[in-house]
Formats: structure tokens, C-alpha cells, sequence
């Protein structure tokens, strides 16, 4: 076990783990396994007749997982339950489950701790790597463009556009255009010492100018709000009769993705949502994990039982406000013409 797998902490654990209402000889399924933070928590509630199944594209990330879950099965001895690790992307969780298999559903979007932490995998602008971003560290041409060449090729306007919309960036062409300029870009750290040069940080911006393009990159290179959208189109034929959803997402375009397709299928009759508003981390996991100030969680329950049971304190406090939800994009949808950069 190295030193990642170590001190990661699984965010909003166990908010999370209460609104799935884990239950004895359960089918869970962990959509973005990690590092195994919260299924290794979900592994020790499920007992011998349950069944833990997790997703995740990132084969060290996988590897890790294994290994840690394993260590929990065997600590657990008779009462560990049963684990399938699937090493592909949670869009793929159609093609493994069967329609109404599932007792509860967790996703924890976003780039991993193990991935922010190896500059290798160029996700952080914090340490200096090569520019790939790739959830499944792949190099093959194959998998689609890595950020590398996204930032070579792609032309000053789709560079403004991509960093726009998926990093909500208001300085995009401004950024862009320094981007074209300085090519070729190799690594993070020359693309971060661009990026911070053509945006400086405004008053009271807590983040590093950078993040908000890196973000941007990441999700276009692995087409994480698609993935999303299928997940979310997914769940409710995947999820037995009041079956629990969980979702945690990092930023306003992940948020609003899940709560717009919530809110949907309650107008609808499919859920019944237990967070109006998303729950966000206290203040004593902010100062144990900084990670977590921008974690929002949100859950449901898939009707078609009139027994729900008892329900628990989140849930009664559902209504309540839980932290603002961020940003007013909307689905993703391209932009005709960008805003005037600040």
C-alpha cells in the first residue's frame, strides 16, 4: 500500500453511507471505486450474502482497490462479502448489470487523490509532468486526444471555447490566446506558468489561476459530463424498488447534471430526492481534508415501494440547507460566441 492509498480520505463518508442505507446481503455498486475510501466502509455493512461491485478505468487505481478490499475480506473472514472489480468506465455499468439489480448506487466524481498526487499522470499543476490527463493513463492514440495534444493542435477558438465551457473560465481567450502563442506546450508546469502569466488571480480567488483550465482539459480529454449523463440515464432502470441513489460531485457542471436529471425524474415518478439541497462537508472534515470544501452530495431513492422504512437524520433534514449549489451553467451545451474576458 503506498503512501496515497494511505492518507486518502473518502469525502463525505459516512453522509454517504447513511443515505444509502446499507443493508446485510445487499448488491452495492461503487461507480468510481478510487481508491476504495467509502466501499471499504460499504464492504464491512454488507455481510457474507452481499455483494460489492466496483467501477473505475484506471487500472492503478483498480490495482489498489483490490488490494485494499482484499485486506478488508480477510480482516472480515466469514462475514466479507462478495467483490467483482470491473475495470472499465461507469458509462459501461448497462452493459454488466441486469435491470433492477442494484440496492444502492455511489458515484464520487472527479480526479482521484492518487492521480493528483503522481505528477506523471499530469492532472495537478502543482508538480511538473508530462501533459496526458487520461483517467485510464493510457498512451495509446487510440483512446482519444491527451491534453498535450488537445493544447497543440485544437485553434485559439476551440481552446476559449473548451476552457469556457467546461472550466467556466471568464478569462478563456485570453488564456487561449497566450496558450497558442507559447507552443509547444510539453508539461503541466509550462502550461501552468502560461495560464497564471495570462490570468492573474482576482481579488479574493482562493484558487490557483490554473485550476479552472486544467479542470477544463481533464474533462474534455476523458469526456467526463457525457459519462455522467449516462450514468445518470442508467440508474433508474439499473436500481430496484426504493433502491438508493448517492452522488458526489466537485464542481457546478457535475452538480447541475445530477440534479437536473433528479429533478426530472421526480416530476416523473421515478425518484423521490432526500437532499433539495446538496449536503456539504462540516467543518471538521474541511480542516482534516481541505479536498473536500467544494463536495457536494446528493441523494434519492428509486420509487415503486410503498415500504420505505424508517429514514434516517439526513434524510428528516433534507429540506435544509446544505451549502449553495455553484455555478449557472447549464447542460453543457456549446456556446455560439464567448463572453468578454474580464
Amino acid at each position: 500500500m503506498n503512501k496515497t492509498t494511505e492518507r486518502h480520505a473518502p469525502v463525505l463518508f459516512h453522509e454517504a453511507i447513511d443515505l444509502l442505507r446499507v443493508q446485510p446481503g445487499a448488491t452495492l455498486v461503487d461507480c468510481t471505486i478510487g481508491l476504495a475510501g467509502h466501499s471499504s466502509g460499504i464492504a464491512r455493512l454488507l455481510g457474507s450474502h452481499g455483494h460489492l461491485i466496483g467501477f473505475d478505468r484506471d487500472p492503478e487505481a483498480l490495482a489498489l482497490a483490490k488490494a485494499k478490499l482484499e485486506g478488508v475480506c480477510s480482516e472480515l473472514g466469514s462475514q466479507a462479502p462478495k467483490v467483482t472489480l470491473i475495470g472499465e468506465a461507469f458509462s459501461s455499468i448497462a452493459s454488466h448489470l441486469q435491470p433492477a439489480s442494484v440496492d444502492g448506487l455511489l458515484a464520487d466524481f472527479g480526479v482521484s487523490s492518487l492521480q493528483l498526487d503522481e505528477a506523471r499522470r499530469g492532472f495537478s499543476f502543482m508538480a511538473d509532468g508530462p501533459l496526458n490527463m487520461r483517467m485510464d493513463g493510457s498512451t495509446d492514440m487510440r483512446s482519444g486526444p491527451t491534453a498535450e495534444q488537445v493544447v497543440n493542435e485544437a485553434s485559439e477558438r476551440e481552446l476559449a471555447d473548451l476552457i469556457y465551457e467546461y472550466g467556466e473560465e471568464r478569462r478563456s481567450r485570453r488564456i487561449a490566446r497566450a496558450i497558442v502563442r507559447e507552443r509547444p506546450i510539453a508539461t503541466t508546469g509550462q502550461l501552468a506558468r502560461i495560464v497564471a502569466s495570462a490570468s492573474r488571480a482576482m481579488k479574493q480567488e482562493r484558487i490557483h489561476p490554473a485550476t479552472r483550465t486544467f479542470q477544463a482539459l481533464r474533462i474534455y480529454v476523458n469526456r467526463e459530463l457525457d459519462e455522467i449523463r449516462s450514468l445518470m440515464e442508467a440508474a433508474p432502470r439499473l436500481l430496484k424498488p426504493s433502491a438508493r441513489l448517492a452522488v458526489i460531485s466537485f464542481h457546478s457542471l457535475e452538480d447541475r447534471i445530477v440534479k437536473d436529471s433528479l429533478r426530472e425524474g421526480a416530476g416523473q415518478g421515478i425518484w423521490e430526492i432526500f437532499t433539495r439541497k446538496p449536503v456539504t462537508a462540516a467543518e471538521e472534515e474541511l480542516e482534516r481534508n481541505p479536498r473536500s470544501r467544494s463536495a457536494k452530495l446528493r441523494a434519492a431513492e428509486r420509487t415503486g415501494s410503498e415500504n420505505r422504512g424508517q429514514r434516517s437524520g439526513l434524510e428528516q433534514q433534507g429540506t435544509e440547507s446544505w451549502g449553495r449549489v455553484q455555478g449557472n451553467m447549464g447542460r453543457g451545451a456549446r456556446r455560439s460566441k464567448l463572453t468578454p474576458d474580464l
